[in-house]
């Protein structure tokens, strides 16, 4: 088993809020759970997801590359996702995310060389009003981010 026990628990508690023959609509948090465990998606944890949610693994490979919160190969400690759609972009996405390749000497979709930081480019968050924003490891959302609290975040993410 590449899951722990803890894992299954949790999948387990998603599973149960589904009709036992549709327990594969727990994919999504399946997934979610599996990837905080381990960091990333290696083809054998959707295997092993698939398995375990009775569903064929090309299913799971679908959902998992349909949508950006799944990192598909290993990122840093810290993924940081910024919107950079229309109106966070015209509100100082583009700035913020200029700051940040700066700051981080990296581009979208790389990771800087001591594995600290990935810089994901991302799509509406929802948010549009608290432009510039960013996501922080698909979990904690940060806006009304100026070159003073985009550094100030960078330092606390880095302890």
């Amino acid at each position: 088993m590449l899951l722990s026990e803890q894992a299954y628990k949790k999948i387990d508690r998603e599973i149960a809020k589904f009709p036992e023959d549709q327990r594969q609509s727990a994919v999504m948090a399946a997934l979610a759970i599996a990837q905080d465990e381990k960091g990333w998606l290696p083809a054998e944890v959707m295997q092993e997801v698939a398995d375990y949610l009775k569903m064929p693994a090309v299913a799971v490979q679908e959902v998992a590359t349909f949508y950006a919160m799944y990192n598909l190969k290993p990122t840093g400690k810290s993924k940081i996702t910024i919107c950079t759609n229309l109106p966070c972009a015209l509100s100082g996405g583009e700035r913020a995310a200029h700051h940040l390749k700066q700051k981080l000497g990296v581009g979208y979709r790389e990771t800087t060389a001591d594995g600290q930081f990935t810089l994901m480019e991302g799509e509406c968050m929802g948010a549009c009003g608290d432009a510039p924003v960013l996501l922080v490891n698909n979990k904690r959302i940060c806006n009304h981010m100026s070159n003073d609290k985009i550094d100030a975040l960078l330092e606390e993410l880095k302890k």
